[in-house]
């Protein structure tokens, strides 16, 4: 909360454990500072809601609301092991749209996943897209790929259509 009164363009929050740091992260952006935060979860979707259900019942509509206007995107990164060593990220981008905030606003966020599907012309890609990149391109190894895959079904499928030869 003192980092505002250095006036800063950018406020690096760290990571976002509990009601007060969310708050001051939430309060830092609303005042028009691009802010970045850490939080551990495992998606975009995932994120959103634990910001949300931090808060008091009684404030969560508020909280949709502040954070679909001051939300502007989310990175989930796992690194993975590489096929001959190291590691490789993987990530899921959500890029927040008009439609991403009034999914926010309106408490749908069961949908963002498959706004991320489709949303590859804003820059958005889903864990799974990412997974199957990095296998296509012989970065990690199918079981790496599963084992990181929140939907191992969709991975599965989406590696079948990848493989499948192209009809004109």
């Amino acid at each position: 909360k003192y980092a505002l009164r250095e006036d800063p363009d950018v406020v690096l929050v760290g990571e976002m454990r509990d009601l007060e740091t969310i708050e001051a992260a939430l309060s830092i952006s609303e005042t028009g500072h691009l802010a970045f935060a850490t939080l551990h979860t495992n998606s975009a979707a995932e994120s959103i809601n634990r910001i949300i259900d931090v808060f008091p019942s009684n404030q969560q509509e508020q909280v949709r609301v502040s954070l679909s206007f001051s939300l502007q995107a989310i990175v989930s990164q796992a690194l993975i092991p590489k096929v001959g060593g190291g590691r490789v990220m993987a990530l899921e981008i959500l890029i927040v749209t008009p439609a991403i905030r009034a999914i926010i606003r309106d408490d749908k966020v069961h949908q963002i996943y498959s706004m991320i599907q489709s949303g590859q012309k804003f820059g958005m890609k889903t864990m799974n897209q990412s997974l199957s990149e990095l296998y296509q391109t012989g970065k990690i190894s199918i079981n790496d790929a599963m084992n990181y895959s929140h939907n191992q079904q969709e991975l599965t499928e989406m590696l079948q259509r990848q493989k499948a030869p192209a009809y004109s």
